[in-house]
């Protein structure tokens, strides 16, 4: 290709793209509004799927990476009633085809693929526009701005790349969710520990639930789901976590106490992350010289498929872009056509069924999965 690609955000999406057109040679850089790779923590586990994330990390020449960073035993799964009982319990006998790894693990994998310079930290977008003839400009907080023929926006659910292509907004879903940590847990919160088991916890009310998983060092990982008006979650005074998790656990009132300590006994201040998504169906007629990836394309509530439908986006652009050196706009054109279709197909794949309206639905859900 004759134009560099410019890509907006050092995500997974945004990450995989740029290996993949590394291995065929082909220059982008990334430009990351975070000032450096630890700017921050970067999520917890991610299960990594044999049908999408998985062939991402294939086509990124990255398997043995992948391997040695996977946690063993964490497909284990457990869904508990609100009492405590188990009523769904599946250990990890090594044969699922979804092992979990650390999110910040998997980028940093994806980070030292790159030649150095790739990404560019501390470059917040801020605006784009369109100069005609394919070519965009990016304008970043510090005032500085860069203009190419190739722009990629992988720059999440409130893109600045997005408003080029449809004026499609992400809307909030009328549930949120409030991440807590427990550390040492076999040590400190034995009872919690037990029910969480191996791998992931769910414990599940129609309007409420708990997740929790085992990441690396005995750390519990949960997250907190109610269904609330914006309003609700803006009373909690995040500035006093006490008192914010008092109230948060109150709607939980009755549950079992060693499911409750997600919410009440966390090291970490409760983390607020209201859920949005975009209009089902977003499309976009084609734009010349820009596209969309991962989230920044077709952000959905949590379904379990978001990660690895950006690495495949990136993963499927790359190798689009790789071959159709002479003719990007057939590329991107192609890559759109099939990115739309895999993110229809992948809508109903995973997450919790919009006809399941009580934990026994959740386990017969879950009971038929297993069945070959």
């Amino acid at each position: 290709m004759t134009t560099d690609v410019t890509i907006i955000g050092a995500g997974l999406g945004g990450l995989t793209l740029a290996r993949v057109l590394h291995l065929h040679r082909i220059p982008a850089t990334v430009y990351e509004a975070e000032p450096s790779p630890t700017a921050r923590s970067q999520g917890g586990l991610l299960d990594i799927h044999d049908y999408n994330g998985q062939l991402a990390i294939k086509a990124a020449d990255l398997t043995d990476e992948f391997r040695a960073i996977v946690l063993d035993g964490r497909q284990a799964m457990r869904i508990l009633d609100s009492d405590g009982t188990v009523l769904f319990d599946k250990s990890d006998d090594g044969t699922g085809g979804r092992p979990e790894v650390q999110r910040g693990e998997l980028r940093q994998v994806l980070l030292d693929s790159l030649p150095p310079g790739t990404v560019r930290w501390g470059r917040k977008a801020t605006r784009t526009r369109a100069l005609g003839e394919g070519r965009h400009e990016v304008v970043f907080a510090d005032g500085a701005s860069v203009v190419t023929g190739l722009l990629v926006g992988a720059d999440g659910a409130w893109s600045r790349v997005r408003p080029l292509l449809t004026a499609a907004e992400p809307a909030y879903t009328g549930r949120s969710v409030v991440e807590t940590y427990l550390y040492d847990a076999a040590t400190r919160h034995p009872a919690t520990a037990k029910a969480v088991g191996a791998g992931s916890m769910i414990a599940f009310a129609p309007d409420r639930e708990i997740f929790a998983h085992r990441e690396r060092d005995d750390t519990l990982h949960a997250y907190v789901g109610l269904s609330a008006p914006q309003d609700w979650f803006a009373a909690l005074d995040l500035t006093d976590p006490a008192a914010a998790a008092a109230r948060i656990a109150a709607r939980f009132a009755g549950w079992a106490p060693e499911l409750t300590a997600l919410i009440t006994a966390t090291d970490t201040a409760p983390a607020l992350r209201p859920l949005y998504a975009l209009p089902a169906k977003t499309r976009w007629d084609r734009v010349p010289g820009v596209t969309l990836l991962g989230d920044a394309a077709h952000l959905a509530a949590p379904n379990g498929e978001g990660a690895n439908l950006a690495m495949l986006d990136g993963a499927e652009l790359g190798r689009a872009l790789a071959a159709r050196p002479g003719d990007p706009e057939a590329a991107l054109a192609a890559y759109e056509q099939a990115m739309f279709e895999r993110v229809l197909k992948s809508a109903e794949i995973d997450g919790i069924d919009p006809g399941v309206s009580t934990v026994h639905d959740l386990v017969a859900a879950f009971t038929r999965h297993e069945q070959p």
